[in-house]
C-alpha cells in the first residue's frame, strides 16, 4: 500500500465538509442494496440507432456484409464457390467471417497456482502471453494447436538452499511454451504488460521492466520513472518520500522508442533511445488505471482512464509543454477500469465501475474549458468499492454532461480491473465489442448495443478434453463463480482465449480457456433447435422492419379487430 492509499483512507470523502456537495448532497447515498451483481440498468435487446449509423456508416468494416447478414443471406459455402466467377477478384477475408464469432464455453489450455492478470495475443496471432501474480510471463506458440493433455509426474529437487522445490507444479498446459520469464518481484502483481511493435519487446508494471519475448534472453532492463535525485530526498510519514506511486498502466509508442506509464494521478514518458523520462503530468486526481494511444500508427494521441471517472485526451506533440488535456471524455460515474482503442483515431471503449462499457468518439469530446466549468462534478457513490464484488442501486445511469455514443451493460465490472476490447478488423471489421466480467462470462456486443454471444466459463471443459471436438454439454455445476479479467480474440481465426480466476475448490487459481467457433455438426444442440432460432431471429428482424417502414395510418397485420 502506498502514501496515497493510506491518505485516501485517512481522508475518506465520509470526513468531507457537507458544503463540498451542496447540491444533491443526499443523492449520492448508498440505498437498496439488493444481490450480488443486481443489474439495475438493462442491456439493449434491440439496435440502438447512433450504433446502426456506426455500422452502416463504413468505418467499422465492409456495409454489404452486413446488410446480407442483417437478412440472413450469408452463404460462406456459397461465397467461396463463387469467388472465381466475381469480376472484382476475390471476395474479402472480413466478408467471409466477421459473422464467425467465438461460441462455445471453452476448453482450459492453460493453468496457474497464481491469479493471471495479463492474456493476449501478439499483433501478428503467432504467439499468446500471460502475465502471472507470481511474476511470471509465460509465452505460448498459437501456430500449432494444442496437444493431448498428459498429466506430468511429480518433480522434487533440491535447490540451492536445500529446500524442496516442486514450482513445476504450479502451471499446467497443453499448449507449446516458447518461453517463461522470471520477473523482479514488486508491489502485489504484475499490474499491466504491452508488446512493442515488432513484438520482440515487452514491458510490464508496476515496477517497469522491459524484457524480450521469443529470444533465449531473460534479461530484463528497469525503466525508471522517478525523479533522478529521488533516492537523496528526505523520507517523510511511514517511510516514503513524497514522490512515491505506482503504476498501473504501460504502452510503447508506435515507433516502439518510448513508453509512456500512468499511475498514482500522473502520466510518464520514458525515451528509450535518451534513457531517461522526458515528460512527468500530474493529470488526474486519482489512480489512472489505464491508457492506450488513439492511433496505433502515429501515435500522437494518448488517452488516460482513471478512478475519478474521467477519461482525459492528450496530444503528444504538446505533452510536455501544456499541462491540460485537448479534451475531456464525460460519462461514467464510477471509477474506469480500462480504456482500449480500435486503433484509427476516433473511436475508443471504456470498462467503468458503474457497471457500463461506453463507446466514446474523439470528435465529440469535451472541451477542457468546459470540463473546468462545471463537466468535471464528481458523481461516484461514497463508499463503493468495486473489490467487494457488488455494486448499490445509483442515483444516475451516466454523467449529465455525458458524451458518449454508445452504452453497453450486462457485464459485471467487479472484484478486479475487468479489460474490454474492439474484436479484430482483419477478420470482423471491429464491429463486436467484448469483455471479461466478474460474474464468469464473456459479453460479446454487436456495435448496435445488442449482446450477441455470451461465453459461460463456468461450463469450461477441464484440458483433458480436445478444444476442437465437438461441444460438450457440462452438468450444471456448482463450483463458486469464475472471474474473468481478461479476453483476446484472434484476428487469423475465430477463436478467443480468456483468463479467469478460479474461485472453485481446485488447485489451480487461474485457468485460461480457448473459445473456438463451431458449426452445427460439432454443437450440443440439435437441427431443429437451430431452425427453431432461426424463425426466431427472422421474426424479430421482420417485426423491425415493420416498425421502421411503417406507414402512419395504416394497419398491422398482427393488431386485434
Amino acid at each position: 500500500m502506498s502514501i496515497r492509499d493510506l491518505q485516501r483512507l485517512l481522508n475518506s470523502r465520509s470526513a468531507e465538509s457537507p458544503t463540498d456537495y451542496e447540491e444533491d448532497d443526499d443523492d449520492d447515498e448508498i440505498e437498496n442494496v439488493g444481490e450480488w451483481h443486481q443489474t439495475w440498468f438493462a442491456p439493449h435487446k434491440e439496435p440502438q440507432q447512433p450504433g446502426v449509423e456506426l455500422l452502416m456508416g463504413g468505418e467499422f468494416g465492409s456495409v454489404s456484409s452486413k446488410i446480407r447478414s442483417r437478412r440472413n443471406k450469408r452463404n460462406i459455402s456459397r461465397m467461396i464457390l463463387d469467388q472465381s466467377s466475381r469480376p472484382r477478384g476475390a471476395i474479402s477475408r472480413e466478408n467471409m467471417t466477421s459473422d464467425l464469432i467465438p461460441n462455445t464455453n471453452g476448453t482450459a489450455v492453460a493453468s496457474y497456482a497464481a491469479n493471471v492478470y495479463c492474456g493476449q495475443f501478439s499483433k501478428d496471432y503467432s504467439f499468446y502471453y500471460t502475465c502471472c501474480q507470481d511474476f511470471r510471463l509465460h509465452i505460448y506458440d498459437m501456430t500449432s494447436p494444442p496437444s493431448p493433455y498428459m498429466r506430468r509426474p511429480r518433480n522434487l529437487r533440491r535447490s540451492a538452499t536445500g529446500v524442496w522445490d516442486d514450482s513445476d507444479r504450479d502451471h499446467d498446459t497443453t499448449l507449446k511454451i516458447l518461453k517463461t520469464i522470471q520477473g523482479c518481484t514488486g508491489r502485489w502483481t504484475i499490474t499491466d504488460s504491452h508488446l512493442s511493435p515488432d513484438n520482440e519487446r515487452q514491458v510490464i508494471s508496476p515496477t517497469v521492466y522491459m524484457t524480450s519475448t521469443l529470444d533465449s534472453s531473460v534479461t530484463q532492463t528497469p525503466i525508471r520513472f522517478q525523479d533522478p535525485n529521488q533516492r537523496q530526498r528526505a523520507r517523510t510519514h511511514w517511510g516514503w518520500d513524497e514522490d512515491s506511486f505506482g503504476i498501473w498502466s504501460c504502452r510503447f509508442s508506435a515507433d516502439g522508442n518510448e513508453v509512456v506509464a500512468g499511475g498514482s494521478g500522473q502520466i510518464f514518458v520514458y525515451d528509450l533511445l535518451a534513457d531517461r523520462r522526458t515528460v512527468k503530468i500530474i493529470a488526474h486526481e486519482d489512480d489512472v488505471n489505464s491508457c492506450c494511444w488513439a492511433d496505433t500508427a502515429s501515435g500522437n494521441v494518448l488517452i488516460s482512464a482513471s478512478d475519478d471517472t474521467f477519461l482525459k485526451v492528450w496530444d503528444r506533440r504538446s505533452l510536455g509543454a501544456s499541462r491540460k488535456p485537448s479534451g475531456v471524455l464525460v460519462g461514467h460515474t464510477e471509477g474506469i477500469t480500462n480504456v482500449s482503442a480500435k486503433g484509427d483515431g476516433r473511436y475508443i471503449i471504456s470498462n467503468g465501475k458503474d457497471q457500463a462499457l461506453r463507446l466514446w468518439d474523439l470528435r465529440k469530446m469535451c472541451s477542457s474549458e468546459d470540463f473546468d466549468n462545471g463537466a468535471n462534478r464528481d458523481y461516484r457513490l461514497h463508499g463503493f468499492d468495486y473489490r467487494y464484488g457488488h455494486y448499490p442501486k445509483p442515483k444516475r445511469a451516466a454523467h449529465p454532461r455525458d458524451c458518449s455514443v454508445m452504452t453497453y451493460r450486462g457485464h459485471a465490472v467487479l472484484r478486479t480491473l475487468i479489460r474490454c476490447h474492439f474484436s479484430p478488423a482483419e477478420t470482423t471489421g471491429g464491429q463486436y465489442i467484448y469483455s471479461g466480467s466478474a460474474d464468469g462470462k464473456i459479453h460479446i456486443w454487436s456495435l448496435d448495443g445488442r449482446i450477441v454471444q455470451v461465453l459461460d466459463r463456468s461450463k469450461t471443459s477441464a484440458m483433458t478434453f480436445d478444444p476442437s471436438a465437438e461441444e460438450y454439454t457440462l452438468p450444471n455445476s456448482t463450483r463458486n463463480t469464475v472471474c474473468v479479467r481478461d479476453v483476446s480474440w484472434n484476428g487469423n481465426e475465430p477463436v478467443m482465449m480468456s483468463a479467469g480466476w478460479d474461485g472453485g475448490q481446485s488447485l489451480s487459481k487461474s485457468v485460461v480457456a480457448r473459445h473456438e467457433w463451431k458449426g452445427l455438426s460439432k454443437m450440443s444442440y440439435g437441427l431443429e433447435d437451430w431452425m427453431e432460432k432461426q424463425n426466431i431471429e427472422r421474426d424479430e428482424r421482420a417485426a423491425r422492419t415493420r416498425r421502421t417502414l411503417r406507414v402512419p395510418g395504416a394497419f398491422d397485420a398482427d393488431e386485434d379487430d
